[in-house]
């Protein structure tokens, strides 16, 4: 028997709830309800976090607005969570892959299929950060719904040494993964249907968090113009079809006018609703964005002045 095995009974993500001890014979339906009723607990676990949540992000994003990354640490479900968050950050705001990386115990594989002992392996998670060369305006956060995963700890133990931003995420109080780390943040969502289950309720709140976290960083970087994604990178029709709808949502344009501001910025909205909202050519929008360290509202307000 490990350490592990021995403190399980004190983990609130691990505890047994005696009136579920039956679930197996009830009713599909009314597991499905005892399912939902305790995934509703999830959004107020999270906002009673909002003030470190929010401290967290404008550290992160401060860092990350003098060229810092995001990199995401964990293994299992909340690597795999990591990795998730980390591969909608191009697609939704058009940020170098670079720039928001996911590292899961294991690699890349581990996404589909169990890597054994890869969570348990400290030294695997300090050679993960070294091949990315963490630096000091890099954040690094690592997650771990039991706050003690190894992997998690080590990273989050490593990056500080390195000099790196280091947040903690977890789902249980006094966790050696929020004492490790400079911004501790502990969401406790209490017992799962399925003892131990941390890929439910757990699972949801770090969901939650990390959606915030990566979300308001790049509303704090100008990624956004109000609650439009206006650096959409417009891969495919439907994203096309959106940049379009944003310029017009943006400027109130009429089709043609977009369709020629778009072509007149190789595709690019933010430029596009730059050159509408400010009668300015592709060229010059490009430079007042550029000056502007890519903030619209910042463009806009220099163009008036």
């Amino acid at each position: 028997m490990t350490p592990e095995d021995l403190h399980l009974d004190t983990l609130t993500t691990e505890a047994f709830r005696p009136e579920l001890a039956e679930i197996d014979r009830l009713p599909t339906l009314e597991i499905a309800r005892l399912m939902n009723t305790g995934d509703t607990t999830v959004p107020a676990s999270v906002s009673r976090h909002l003030p470190e949540i929010a401290r967290t992000i404008d550290a992160v994003s401060h860092r990350m607005a003098t060229g810092g990354r995001l990199i995401y640490a964990g293994a299992g479900t909340a690597g795999r969570l990591g990795v998730l968050d980390a591969s909608e950050c191009p697609p939704t705001f058009n940020t170098d892959p670079a720039q928001v990386i996911g590292l899961i115990a294991g690699g890349p594989q581990a996404m589909v299929t169990s890597v054994e002992g890869a969570e348990d392996s400290k030294e695997l998670a300090r050679a993960d950060l070294d091949a990315l060369k963490v630096a000091p305006d890099d954040t690094v956060i690592g997650i771990s719904a039991s706050g003690r995963t190894p992997y998690a700890v080590a990273a989050v133990e490593h990056a500080r040494s390195l000099g790196a931003l280091t947040v903690g995420l977890s789902c249980n109080t006094g966790s050696p993964l929020a004492a490790a780390a400079e911004h501790g943040i502990e969401v406790v969502t209490g017992p799962e249907l399925i003892t131990g289950s941390t890929r439910l309720k757990a699972g949801t709140a770090q969901k939650l968090v990390l959606n915030m976290i990566s979300t308001i960083t790049m509303i704090r970087l100008g990624k956004t113009y109000g609650n439009l994604m206006v650096d959409v990178r417009a891969s495919n029709e439907k994203l096309r079809a959106r940049s379009r709808r944003i310029v017009a949502l943006a400027t109130g344009a009429t089709a043609d006018e977009i369709e020629a501001a778009l072509a007149a910025t190789d595709g690019e909205v933010k430029d596009a609703i730059l050159t509408i909202l400010a009668d300015v050519d592709g060229p010059t929008a490009a430079r007042l964005l550029e000056e502007s360290g890519g903030h619209l509202r910042a463009a806009l307000s220099a163009t008036s002045g």
